[in-house]
């Protein structure tokens, strides 16, 4: 590189100032002009070249917290396709399949309005049974909802030659069964295929009806015992026709999440109680 292509450096520019002073008046003047606007480029060029420094910094910063969110997505959107793999959801619009008969067909009105991914995605477990439908499509809402409002919906109960209510359609969902008729024509106690919370249906006029979701009627301790700083949950449970007591270890360090294992774990080995229990803390 020659002289002429190098950018001068300070020990240079300061020559050249000196250089400036030794000129005649008139020259020193308009020569000196030229300098300072040279220095005030060079200035500004070097304010560009830090900004652009500094946004290159942040954008790699960005893109590595982008990476980690899109790993997240991926690591959901995997769980959300398997657990529809394994009930057999056929995509929006489609009735259900036998279970791995054929692989989801997903669209984006699928990602958009699935309560199953985005339950996924507040890291909470996928149920291991299928949830009750509306119109065709899953009804994962309805399973979420505490209870706290009631669903205006279309229903009628399916009664036995002898009189009796044994089933219900609900929003075009057959699998509903009568636990219970409360008030003769027009109360009863629902629950989906047997598993998960129970629904108390109010039927009024025509095919309209109002579902809301059963209270717990049932509450199971968690033990919460700190060993050295460090905190575990165990779930204490009933042993099966022994008259036993079991404790179940939950992978948790907070009670929101032991609570959340606690439900899994009930869902997972007993999806008929699933939603009707209420869990309380104990500390020992």
């Amino acid at each position: 590189m020659s002289n002429l292509d190098r950018p001068l450096d300070a020990d240079e520019l300061i020559t050249l100032a000196e250089r400036i002073a030794q000129l005649p008046a008139a020259d020193a003047e308009w020569v000196g002009m030229l300098l300072r606007e040279l220095l005030r480029a060079r200035a500004r060029e070097a304010e560009l070249l830090a900004e652009q420094a500094s946004v290159r910094h942040e954008t790699e910063a960005h893109s590595g917290e982008l990476d980690d969110q899109l790993a997240q997505v991926a690591l959901d959107t995997a769980e959300w396709l398997r657990t529809l793999w394994n009930v057999g959801y056929m995509g929006a619009g489609s009735f259900r399949s036998q279970p791995r008969s054929a692989f989801p067909a997903i669209d984006l009105e699928d990602v958009r309005k699935s309560s199953l991914f985005a339950r996924i995605r507040q890291g909470k477990h996928a149920l291991p049974f299928p949830p009750p439908t509306r119109q065709g499509l899953p009804w994962h809402e309805l399973l979420e909802d505490s209870g706290q409002r009631s669903h205006r919906v279309d229903a009628e109960v399916v009664r036995e030659e002898t009189g009796l209510a044994f089933g219900a359609i609900i929003e075009g969902c057959a699998e509903w069964q009568v636990m219970e008729e409360c008030v003769e024509n027009k109360e009863f106690v629902v629950q989906h295929q047997g598993k998960g919370p129970t629904y108390r249906l109010r039927l009024g006029d025509g095919a309209t009806a109002r579902l809301r979701r059963e209270p717990p009627h049932t509450t199971r301790k968690i033990h919460l015992q700190g060993h050295g700083g460090f905190h575990s949950y165990t779930l204490e449970w009933p042993a099966d026709g022994d008259g036993r007591t079991q404790y179940v270890p939950l992978r948790a360090a907070t009670w929101t999440r032991a609570e959340s294992e606690a439900e899994h774990w009930l869902a997972s080995t007993h999806p008929e109680l699933y939603g009707q229990v209420r869990f309380e803390i104990c500390e020992l």
